[in-house]
């Protein structure tokens, strides 16, 4: 008798279950007990069973797909957090789709692209999104899950992976305070966004932590672009008065400010200690090398895919995971 492929008969058998049992242990792992799904995934194993991944989707009206909305898919700052989703969905059989979110938010495209649901659901890296997007989706069909990351809204219910924002301005200030620094200022990001508002209040309290006042002619505005910073340095310059050091909201901000400044002959950290937010690839490779809070972008990522698979599958998720801050201290910092 020629050989055949290893059906959901046979798996059941193996792991003495019924085939409900491994089509729930493989489609709902959180609809059967850990014992169970173990079971059933080293039956799996040893049949050498593969998952029919287009008739489950088209059983489960699913596409086995998921959409990554990206508000600048330019800037290298979220290409570890895609990778790390990638890795996840891979793994769970999904494929991932990009979208940059500027484009879409314009004449109601962002809503007509959810409710062509060619997706399972959502993870949003960015904030700034149309809240209607949420009961968005056609009729007979369930409403796309939702997941932020990085970047949330809040009152939404929707659950969201965030990274330690404030508390990573607490340590890039509490780093400055370390070698000496008192005159500190601050380079913001973007008016309205969630982590502009986190990292000033962490800078905030970290500055009354160490009874050290907040100037305002001191906190100088960005929108985390490289052009920003350059701009940001040019303000510094205007300033009588000027702060010793600056911890600036983001790495790329960073870049700019500090090399308008070194073609103005002021030298980061000799003239300057500078303090970035993100570790974003070139941070260590810049020159100075730049000391700033690392933000774990690849697991963002992985927590994101999964806290979606969660949802997506009817569990009930873990609705804010803050990821811890750590600061890594380079060469554009000194002690005065």
């Amino acid at each position: 008798m020629p050989n055949r492929p290893p059906t959901i008969r046979d798996v059941a058998r193996a792991a003495n279950v019924s085939a409900a049992t491994v089509s729930r242990a493989l489609s709902f792992p959180g609809k059967v007990s850990e014992a169970t799904r173990l079971s059933v995934l080293r039956a799996v194993q040893e049949t050498g069973y593969a998952v029919n991944q287009v008739a489950r989707s088209l059983r489960r009206r699913t596409t086995n797909t998921i959409d990554v909305l990206v508000p600048n898919i330019g800037n290298q700052f979220f290409s570890r957090i895609l990778a790390g989703i990638e890795w996840a969905a891979s793994r769970a059989g999904y494929t991932v789709l990009i979208s940059d979110t500027r484009p879409l938010t314009g004449g109601g495209m962002l809503m007509d692209f959810v409710r062509n649901n060619r997706a399972d659901g959502l993870i949003s890296l960015d904030g700034v999104l149309p809240r209607q997007i949420l009961p968005a989706a056609p009729a007979g069909r369930r409403t796309p899950t939702l997941v932020f990351a990085c970047e949330w809204q809040d009152g939404l219910g929707v659950p969201s992976v965030r990274f330690d924002n404030e508390g990573g301005a607490m340590l890039a200030v509490d780093h400055l305070v370390s070698l000496g620094h008192a005159r500190i200022g601050h380079l913001l990001g973007p008016a309205g966004n969630v982590l502009t508002d986190a990292r000033l209040a962490g800078f905030t309290a970290a500055m009354a932590n160490h009874a050290l006042p907040v100037r305002e002619d001191w906190i100088l505005q960005g929108d985390f672009t490289l052009d920003s910073g350059v701009k940001a340095a040019r303000a510094w310059l205007d300033l009588a008065d000027r702060p010793g050091a600056m911890f600036l909201a983001n790495d790329e901000m960073a870049f700019g400010f500090i090399s308008e400044l070194h073609r103005h002959g002021v030298e980061v950290p000799r003239d300057l200690s500078v303090v970035a937010f993100d570790d974003i690839d070139i941070a260590e490779r810049y020159i100075p090398a730049l000391t700033t809070v690392h933000q774990p972008r690849h697991e963002i990522g992985e927590v994101a895919f999964a806290t979606f698979l969660k949802t997506f599958n009817g569990e009930v998720p873990e609705m804010v995971r803050t990821l811890p801050a750590t600061l890594i201290v380079r060469e554009s910092t000194r002690q005065v």
